[in-house]
């Protein structure tokens, strides 16, 4: 075999490893000793050695002065910031908004939340005549709307409690949660079921499914949801099938954002 083929190898061998003691430190999440890490990955303490003082000239990788451990260096830091900054979120959600219509034909929609209502930023139609639109940029209320429940049922207890003092419950259509305590207790229920259903609460014959989008601080972000009239999205479908298909889209969408399913 070549010499150069051979260098090529052993370069390829060395970086797999140094990004794999870069996984192994941030997945211990604390400062590890050099032995520690030589037993996690199964390699020669002297190639871990080696390796670490590479990345430590890098600024990837720090030493603690007296106790000798090693965690990951503010450059790690400042390549991952920038790497989040880079991601569009509706750049990676689309594909996945694209599968949902292709699969059900009925419209998917991506948002947020601001100011305590749901702003929808990104879109995929259905090919339906008939079928339900928010441009991007449009507003609704939160309390009313599976994509807006979503994102109340992950607030904390003092953003709800301020949520509740200054928003009132309008009474859209016979089926709008006007009580705060019923509207708790519908946001308790969509955080232990993983997604929201909307029965016509903002629009007449309008029904909808939502899940929530985790960022890699395993904070909710976002919510992907499914939309169409109510003829053609029966309960049964909505709480089974469409359901199970919107929450995998959405940890999907939170996947490529560095959720961690657990």
């Amino acid at each position: 075999m070549p010499v150069t083929r051979v260098n090529k190898m052993r370069g390829v061998q060395a970086v797999d490893r140094a990004l794999a003691i870069l996984e192994t430190l941030a997945r211990e999440g604390s400062p590890m000793m050099l032995s520690a890490i030589s037993a996690e990955l199964r390699l020669n303490i002297s190639t871990v050695h080696r390796l670490l003082n590479a990345l430590a000239a890098h600024g990837l990788v720090e030493q603690e002065p007296y106790q000798g451990r090693y965690r990951l260096g503010i450059k790690a830091f400042e390549i991952g910031n920038r790497a989040l900054y880079s991601l569009d979120i509706r750049a990676i959600a689309r594909p996945a908004l694209h599968q949902l219509v292709d699969d059900f034909n009925e419209t998917a929609n991506l948002a947020i939340l601001d100011k305590y209502e749901v702003v929808y930023i990104d879109q995929v139609e259905s090919s339906n005549i008939i079928k339900m639109l928010a441009r991007p940029g449009t507003r609704a209320p939160a309390y009313c709307t599976g994509a807006g429940k979503v994102l109340l049922a992950y607030l904390s207890e003092n953003q709800l409690n301020m949520f509740l003092q200054e928003v009132p419950l309008f009474p859209y259509t016979a089926t709008t949660i006007i009580d705060p305590l019923q509207l708790r207790e519908e946001l308790q229920k969509i955080r232990r079921q993983g997604f929201a259903l909307d029965h016509g609460e903002r629009e007449e014959g309008v029904r909808c499914v939502a899940a929530p989008v985790f960022d890699h601080e395993n904070k909710v972000i976002a919510a992907v949801s499914v939309a169409g009239p109510a003829n053609r999205m029966p309960p049964e479908l909505m709480a089974g099938k469409l359901a199970t298909a919107v929450v995998q889209v959405a940890l999907q969408i939170g996947r490529h954002l560095g959720y961690q399913y657990r």
